[in-house]
């Protein structure tokens, strides 16, 4: 097998690639690599390739920057799904696509399942869902849409690493306290996409890590961890804060919890890991990457 992941520099696609092997061979593919905005190319280069599925593990993600970049958001995240899902029809290969917590508007209250009507509150919550519809219009039988959530790695940018420089460097940190969701590790997310394609999973479905926090929590814990494991050397105070107190661009859902009921038992031996348990697992594999 050789499954195709579109997108090079992302968290994702970085800990999908650690996962090939040479029986099921992972390829990713940058903007160098692929053409996005054309079918017959896309088509072209997945055949060149020898591709037996495709995961898109790409996405314009700037969520505040999306708000006065409409068009790219929309490019990427709804045309080129669109077109990827034309290409993978017409070479009838297994498509995976990455969606977000963000299509939901965040104020029901309890665990989203994958069924829930979606109603985004900004631009790239929208972009994301019109890509999903596209999908649903184009190639429903053979892909996966897998929605998550607050998504890091030890590669790439993202909130534990932002977290760890800000610690290090600030002699107190603010952190929004009434944003609720659930922190998710790449490297699971990266597992559950190979795992989804091995037994032909189709359909919306949900993954992230288990329990639930506010970026508070989050950061609370990412100091905990940090500072037992020598990643920080200095305790400073974090205060929780309220999104009112730190206005952004664009609006976030509230609560964003998501169900991952569907997707557990589509794959039962999918191992879901409390988020606490999985951020010491990156964090330890952070220091040994730092101390190499």
């Amino acid at each position: 097998m050789t499954i195709i992941v579109i997108g090079k520099s992302g968290q994702l696609a970085w800990e999908l690639a650690q996962l090939s092997t040479p029986s099921q061979a992972v390829v990713c593919l940058g903007r160098d690599d692929i053409d996005l905005q054309d079918v017959a190319a896309l088509v072209k280069t997945l055949k060149q390739h020898k591709a037996t599925a495709v995961i898109n593990a790409s996405a314009y993600t700037a969520v505040d920057k999306a708000e006065s970049d409409r068009e790219n958001a929309y490019l990427l995240n709804t045309e080129a799904v669109g077109h990827l899902a034309q290409a993978c029809k017409c070479l009838a290969v297994p498509f995976v696509h990455i969606s977000t917590d963000f299509v939901f508007h965040g104020d029901k209250g309890s665990p989203y399942l994958p069924s829930d009507e979606i109603n985004p509150l900004g631009v790239y919550g929208a972009s994301k869902a019109q890509g999903e519809q596209l999908i649903a219009d184009i190639y429903p039988k053979h892909s996966t849409i897998v929605r998550t959530s607050w998504v890091y790695s030890t590669h790439g940018n993202n909130f534990v690493k932002t977290m760890l420089n800000l610690m290090a460097t600030k002699p107190d940190l603010g952190v929004i306290s009434d944003q609720i969701g659930t922190p998710t590790y790449a490297q699971g997310l990266a597992k559950a996409c190979i795992a989804s394609i091995a037994q032909q999973v189709t359909g919306i479905h949900h993954y992230t890590d288990t329990g639930v926090a506010s970026w508070f929590d989050f950061a609370v814990a990412i100091q905990n961890i940090a500072l037992e494991l020598g990643l920080l050397d200095t305790k400073i105070p974090l205060k929780p804060i309220t999104t009112a107190q730190y206005p952004t661009a664009a609006k976030r859902p509230p609560y964003s919890v998501l169900d991952k009921s569907s997707l557990v038992n589509a794959l039962p031996e999918l191992s879901l890991m409390h988020w606490q348990t999985q951020l010491r697992v990156m964090m330890i594999a952070l220091k040994a990457e730092r101390e190499a």
